[in-house]
């Protein structure tokens, strides 16, 4: 009888071991950036499949930003449909890839949210990103235009 116990102690080991050695834990923080990857890249590729992976059905991407006419703060709001419809009629496509910009920074992560920087080409991106069903998706974007670079004016020239 104890060797029949033994035995069974022995199966229930090895098979622990297994079942340990095929489930090896997920690296949240390169799933999130793979989901951020998923969005940034997506846009300038045109990827439409790919920028709707990375998003949750209902995201809200918004961006606060001045009229230069009125100098008053003015609001924009896209959700995820428009942004994929914007990336499947060709998003950054038009974007040369030696310009194409996708420093991917996690800020913070606690548990099943995470905070995402992504500085891209012309704009920063703020990701609020959580685990949804399994899997990391963004929830809000919050982002801001670069600064264009001044325009360098030069000199006319003279004539002796």
């Amino acid at each position: 009888m104890t060797k029949v116990f033994s035995l069974i102690a022995i199966v229930l080991l090895v098979s622990g071991v297994a079942a340990a050695q095929t489930t090896a834990p997920v690296d949240e923080n390169a799933a999130i950036t793979k989901t951020a990857l998923n969005y940034i890249e997506g846009w300038y590729e045109g990827n439409a499949e790919r920028m709707e992976s990375a998003l949750h059905p209902e995201l809200a991407k918004r961006i606060i930003y001045t009229d230069p006419k009125s100098g008053r703060s003015q609001f924009s709001h896209m959700g995820a449909m428009a942004l994929v419809q914007g990336t499947r009629k060709g998003g950054g496509s038009q974007t040369p890839k030696d310009k194409q910009m996708k420093e991917v920074t996690i800020l913070d992560r606690f548990q099943n949210t995470a905070v995402v920087k992504i500085v891209a080409s012309d704009w920063v991106d703020y990701l609020s990103v959580a685990k949804f069903s399994g899997e990391w998706k963004i929830i809000n974007v919050l982002w801001e235009l670069k600064p264009k670079p001044p325009v360098q004016s030069t000199p006319s020239a003279t004539k002796p």
